[in-house]
């Protein structure tokens, strides 16, 4: 007769945390280490975005108590070999020839696109170019420059400001890290109308995060305001 194990039996009761960028860039992730020896400036292995990548360790492991219903965290995958070392150094020589040669093209072709990041694939030849625009862009012999450059297989991938935002990291007005780079996971459009409905005077430069866009706070200060009991209101005496 199978049994159902019980909770406590399924789940750890600490785990091993620790902070790392990945490649290097944006906001420190909080990962478990499982139990790999790790320093900061050391470089691990990673499953990211359905891909191998590498990142680098920014804070050192400590445990944390894992309670119920916290959800598992992704992992670190290995601490970077040797092999690893040497797959990471000749991405970052990719990853600036790349940045670099796709900056002076577009330039050249007369494109009006922001590069934000590049990167590459550790398991298949190809290459990721991320950019904002204001409107649509036609690469198309941007892409043919690119793949005669480089070889392989090669993404154009459009995102917008807030997306940029995530990526890079930063500090905003509040002094806190961005909301979308610390814990968010999806973006919310701010509505002009909600800010509106709570009285808010949308031409103050404090509502204006460092993307440009209304803060992503101001939507939680709308939910708020909607869960909030209604204001009692007394009759008036005669």
């Amino acid at each position: 007769m199978m049994t159902t194990p019980r909770l406590e039996e399924t789940v750890p009761s600490t785990v091993n945390i620790v902070g790392v960028k990945v490649r290097d860039r944006g906001e420190v992730k909080k990962m478990g280490s499982g139990s790999a020896a790790l320093a900061i400036g050391s470089r691990v292995m990673l499953e990211f975005g359905g891909d191998l990548t590498y990142g680098v360790v920014y804070t050192p492991t400590h445990p944390m108590p894992f309670i119920p219903p916290m959800r598992i965290m992704k992992s670190i995958l290995r601490r970077a070999t040797p092999e690893d070392e040497a797959a990471i150094e000749r991405h970052a020589l990719m990853v600036r020839e790349g940045t670099a040669y796709c900056r002076d093209r577009a330039a050249s072709l007369g494109l009006r696109m922001k590069l934000v990041e590049v990167y590459g694939s550790f398991r298949r030849l190809e290459m990721t170019f991320v950019y904002t625009a204001e409107g649509r862009v036609d690469f198309r012999q941007l892409v043919k420059d690119l793949a005669r450059r480089f070889g392989g297989r090669i993404e154009m991938r459009q995102i917008g400001t807030r997306e940029e935002a995530r990526r890079l990291g930063g500090v905003d007005t509040c002094g806190r890290v961005l909301c979308c780079a610390s814990f968010m996971t999806d973006f919310t459009p701010v509505g002009i109308k909600k800010a509106k409905y709570q009285g808010m005077d949308l031409k103050e430069n404090r509502r204006i995060g460092v993307c440009g866009r209304l803060k992503c706070c101001l939507m939680f200060e709308t939910m708020d305001a909607d869960a909030a009991p209604p204001a009692l209101v007394y009759p008036s005496r005669r």
